[in-house]
C-alpha cells in the first residue's frame, strides 16, 4: 500500500508553522504603557487587552485554500461566512462577545461581482454573530496575488469576572463536543490534494456524499457565538476550545498537568471518511488536521456537561478529564502531547 497523505506531504507542516510563529513572536518585545496593555496568558485563542473593568479581545484569521474551491466553482457568496466564523469562534473561547469586525481582501484585479458576493457572506456571518462590520480594505496586488485572499479581524469584550481561560479545568470534568457543519476552513489543502490524487474534480459526485465534492467542502463554517454565550450564561464552564488548525491538539491550550481523554468521539460526517479512505490518512494525522465533526469543545463539571448535552441537539459528551498529560484519543490510544 502506498504511503498515506499527510498535511505535511500536502504542503502544510504544522510544526514548521508553530516554529515560524515563535520566531516572529520572540521579536515582538515592545510593551505599551497605560490603558490598553496586553494581558499575557499563554494559549488563548484571542488576545486580551486590559481596558478597566473589562478585557477587549482581538482575533484575526482568514479563509485559506477554501478560496481555491470557491474560485473553481465560481461560488463566492459563502466564504464570507467562513471568514467571520474563523474569527468569532476564536473570540468566544474566552467567553467574549464579538462586537466589531474589519475585513481584508487582496485581489489581483478588481471584480465587482466577486466582491459583491463576498460581501453577502460577510454580512450573513455578521448577522449570525450579532456583530457589525465597521470597516475593511481591498488591496489590488497583481504582482503578488493570483486570485483572491480574504481575512479579517474581530474585536470583542468580556467582563473580567466572566473570563474563561481553561485555568480552572480539573480532574472529573467532562468534555462536550458541538458538531461541525463539515470541514470548516482548516485542512482544505490536505482535502484538495487527496481528491486531486484520486483524479476527482470539485464538481464530481461520489458514493456516500449527498452533494458534489466541492459543495461538501464549501459548506460554511458553523458559527457558535449565540449558542456558546447562552451556554456560559447558564452553566459553570471551565474551558472552551475551537477545533481548528491542529485538530485535537487545540485542547492542549487548556490547563497543564491534566489529560484530556476523548473516549467517545463524535461519528465523523461522510466527507471525513472519504478523505481518510481515498488518501489513506492514518488516525493520528487526520485527528490533528481536521475537526472530524467536533467543531467546538466545552470542558465543564459533570452536571453542567450533562445539562448541555441534554439541551442541545448538536452536543455530545465525548470525553473526560483526568490527571496526566496531553490529549488522548482513547479508542486508538493516540497521545498528542505538544501543540
Amino acid at each position: 500500500m502506498t504511503a498515506g497523505w499527510t498535511y505535511s506531504k500536502a504542503g502544510v507542516n504544522i510544526d514548521e508553522k508553530s516554529s515560524a510563529i515563535e520566531s516572529l513572536v520572540t521579536e515582538l518585545r515592545y510593551k505599551r504603557n497605560g490603558l490598553g496593555q496586553m494581558v499575557h496568558i499563554p494559549g488563548l485563542f484571542a488576545s486580551l487587552i486590559d481596558f478597566g473593568d473589562r478585557y477587549i479581545t482581538l482575533a484575526t484569521d482568514g479563509v485559506g485554500t477554501k478560496l481555491l474551491i470557491a474560485e473553481e466553482l465560481q461560488i463566492w457568496d459563502t466564504i464570507g461566512i467562513d471568514c467571520i466564523a474563523m474569527n468569532v469562534n476564536d473570540t468566544i473561547c474566552v467567553n467574549a462577545e464579538p462586537t466589531s469586525f474589519v475585513d481584508y481582501i487582496a485581489i489581483d484585479k478588481p471584480n465587482d461581482d466577486i466582491t459583491q458576493k463576498i460581501g453577502i457572506g460577510l454580512n450573513k456571518g455578521a448577522e449570525m454573530s450579532n456583530m457589525e462590520i465597521v470597516g475593511g480594505e481591498i488591496a489590488v496586488l497583481p504582482e503578488i496575488i493570483n486570485g483572491v485572499d480574504l481575512s479579517g479581524t474581530c474585536m470583542g469584550y468580556v467582563m473580567k469576572d466572566k473570563i474563561i481561560t481553561g485555568a480552572t479545568c480539573e480532574e472529573g470534568d467532562l468534555i462536550v463536543a458541538l458538531r461541525s457543519t463539515g470541514i470548516h476552513s482548516n485542512g482544505l489543502t490536505l482535502a484538495r490534494k487527496v481528491f486531486e490524487s484520486a483524479e476527482l474534480s470539485m464538481r464530481d459526485k461520489i458514493s456516500g456524499l449527498s452533494k458534489s465534492i466541492g459543495m461538501e467542502l464549501l459548506t460554511p463554517t458553523e458559527i457558535y457565538v449565540k449558542q456558546i454565550l447562552e451556554i456560559t450564561s447558564e452553566n459553570t464552564i471551565h474551558g472552551l476550545v475551537d477545533i481548528t488548525g491542529g485538530g485535537l491538539r487545540n485542547i492542549l491550550r487548556m490547563k497543564k498537568g491534566l489529560q484530556y481523554i476523548i473516549d467517545d468521539p463524535v461519528k465523523p460526517a461522510p466527507i471525513f471518511d472519504k478523505i481518510q479512505e481515498l488518501g489513506n490518512v492514518d488516525q493520528r494525522e487526520i485527528y490533528q488536521t481536521l475537526n472530524m465533526s467536533m467543531g467546538f469543545t466545552i470542558i465543564a463539571p459533570k452536571e453542567d456537561a450533562e445539562n448541555i448535552a441534554s439541551k442541545y441537539k448538536n452536543a455530545q459528551i465525548c470525553g473526560r478529564v483526568e490527571n496526566g498529560n496531553g490529549v488522548l484519543l482513547e479508542p486508538e490510544n493516540i497521545l498528542y502531547d505538544h501543540y
